[in-house]
């Protein structure tokens, strides 16, 4: 694969998966949340489980290492992090959640200090301080709802005894399920196994779905409210098959060629790709206020990846390298 292929790979997956926060946000409306998730990642588990089967030599784990490192993807990345995500998501706009959703390296790196001891440093503190304030400017509390005030108004006006109220609980439940990704992937590090990328994926799919089903039932939920429109069905069909197993797929060939620290800047370009396709499709843009607090999380990440990320500036600028 030549670097044009991967750029356009890059930027491929990046749109496919901004896009399924729309198309979240469109099935919502048909679909109960946990269900919806669920449904979503039974149908691209079953395929990544027939691709591993077809490309790897281990389709199922063995040991007790490899089922605790799938059980782990499984419960904390896809099923809690998907299960707050989609409960969010019927508060704010698949924007305002991949905004939030962006967060993600920021809390990985929090997490690994806490649970594996990683060296802090001032840098990192203003990192972490930058990534969280961000989110306190997402979700704007005491003001989310007043759109009619001005930018400076509005910034003026943000109330931190608010975020509790309003769209701000959205935004804190979807913040909910970044911690639970990021906490997820630091507490795979350690975890010992040659069990292939695929094969992880795929159990953590099937897992995280019945531990989802699980959740919905318990929460109430019950896939006989299920309105099966055409637009229903359209939208579990393209997050099932093509930004969960199609993207996937994308995914884990970026990741064998650019390592996880580039292929984690796609976190950043999902935003992006999520408020032009909600702009064009639903009409929903985020405002000023949103898109500081966006920028404000990257700046966290760039304090907090710095090295990560003038290894990588230096990497693409130096001749033969790029």
């Amino acid at each position: 694969m030549n670097q044009r292929l991967i750029v356009g790979a890059f930027l491929l997956l990046g749109t496919l998966w901004g896009s399924s926060f729309v198309a979240i946000d469109i099935g919502l409306s048909y679909f109960p949340p946990l269900q919806f998730a669920a449904l979503r990642y039974l149908i691209a588990g079953i395929v990544i489980l027939g691709y591993a089967w077809y490309s790897t030599p281990r389709w199922l784990p063995r040991t007790r290492n490899e089922w605790l490192i799938s059980g782990v993807a499984g419960g904390f990345l896809i099923g809690g992090h998907h299960g707050f995500l989609y409960l969010g998501q019927e508060h704010v706009s698949g924007a305002v959640a991949a905004v939030v959703v962006s967060l993600g390296p920021v809390l990985t790196a929090l997490f690994a200090v806490v649970v594996l001891g990683d060296r802090l440093t001032p840098l990192d503190v203003a990192g972490f301080a930058l990534g969280f304030f961000g989110v306190f400017l997402v979700a704007q509390p005491g003001v989310a709802e007043q759109s009619s005030l001005p930018f400076t108004a509005r910034l003026a006006a943000l109330d931190p005894g608010a975020l509790l109220t309003g769209d701000a609980i959205g935004v804190m439940t979807v913040l909910i399920g970044s911690a639970c990704f990021a906490l997820g992937a630091v507490l795979m590090r350690p975890i010992e196994t040659d069990l292939p990328t695929r094969t992880i994926q795929a159990w953590a799919m099937l897992i995280g779905s019945a531990l989802l089903f699980a959740a919905g039932i318990i929460r109430g939920e019950s896939l006989a409210t299920i309105q099966w429109t055409p637009v229903a069905g359209l939208s579990l069909l393209y997050l099932g098959t093509i930004t969960g197993a199609g993207a996937f797929l994308i995914y884990f060939e970026l990741l064998d060629r650019l390592g996880p620290t580039q292929i984690n800047l796609i976190g950043y370009l999902e935003p992006v790709s999520a408020t032009v396709i909600s702009c064009l499709v639903l009409g929903q843009i985020i405002d000023p206020l949103t898109g500081l607090g966006f920028v404000t999380i990257v700046a966290g990440f760039v304090c907090v990846q710095r090295r990560s990320v003038v290894s990588l500036v230096r990497d693409r600028t130096t001749p033969g390298l790029a």
